[in-house]
């Protein structure tokens, strides 16, 4: 009796053993990348490709260094190293950058992005809230367009520095706290097909304050397209 509950424990600890073996060679090779502490955001996404061995990522620290995966590059060097990576017209480009990074630097990430016809990447943020017991969370992210389309009409936000703790912020000229941002959005854009904003920040600004005005629209169903500044 005694031999065959061994048996048995043993087969059984062998299937178990088998199944775990089984979900390790299934599961696909995590990314490799750059630690930043990122801004906290509260209406990113799900973006679980993000954790994908294949993964294009750049990373952004806080003094504006620059990394393709794990790759420091130069910022007139990034655009030349994407072009050697072949990618597949589905992949996206994930930007994690440092909350307390310049968002000038942000910019030249996604400028590099452009120029090898993303016409979007991911902001990729931290999310306020706690994984359960034996569960990872994944990534999360905000998508931005890549510069404006042509058939995006003129709402510009503009985020300038203010001397305060939160960024000033105008639409159309027109100063707006950011309290009254969702309800001045969503009244002009109500008649509109495309429902896009023209993001122009002050690329001085730290990332942090920039990502969470895209927050704040990207909540309300607003898509946001990052204008980026002839160099």
């Amino acid at each position: 009796m005694k031999c065959l509950l061994c048996v048995c424990l043993a087969g059984a600890l062998g299937v178990v053993a088998d199944l775990a073996l089984s979900n390790v060679m299934q599961s696909p090779p995590m990314q490799k990348g750059i630690s930043v502490q990122m801004a906290v955001t509260n209406n990113a996404v799900p973006m679980p490709e993000a954790d994908d061995a294949n993964a294009w990522i750049v990373a952004v620290v806080r003094d504006g260094s620059l990394f393709f995966g794990t790759e420091k590059v130069t910022p007139l060097g990034l655009a030349d190293e994407m072009k050697t990576r072949p990618r597949n017209r589905e992949q996206k480009l994930y930007v994690k950058a440092d909350a307390r990074a310049a968002f000038a630097d942000v910019r030249r990430a996604l400028q590099a992005g452009r120029t090898v016809w993303f016409e979007a990447a991911v902001l990729l943020t931290s999310q306020p809230e706690q994984a359960a017991p034996g569960r990872m969370v994944p990534p999360k992210g905000l998508e931005v367009l890549v510069g404006v389309p042509s058939s995006a009409q003129s709402i510009v936000l503009e985020v300038s520095r203010s001397g305060l703790p939160s960024p000033r912020l105008t639409v159309n000229g027109a100063e707006v706290s950011e309290a009254a941002l969702p309800e001045t959005l969503n009244r002009m854009l109500q008649n509109r097909s495309e429902k896009i904003v023209v993001l122009q920040a002050d690329g001085q600004l730290p990332f942090s304050q920039v990502a969470h005005v895209i927050d704040v629209c990207r909540g309300t169903g607003v898509k946001v397209a990052v204008d980026m500044p002839e160099a």
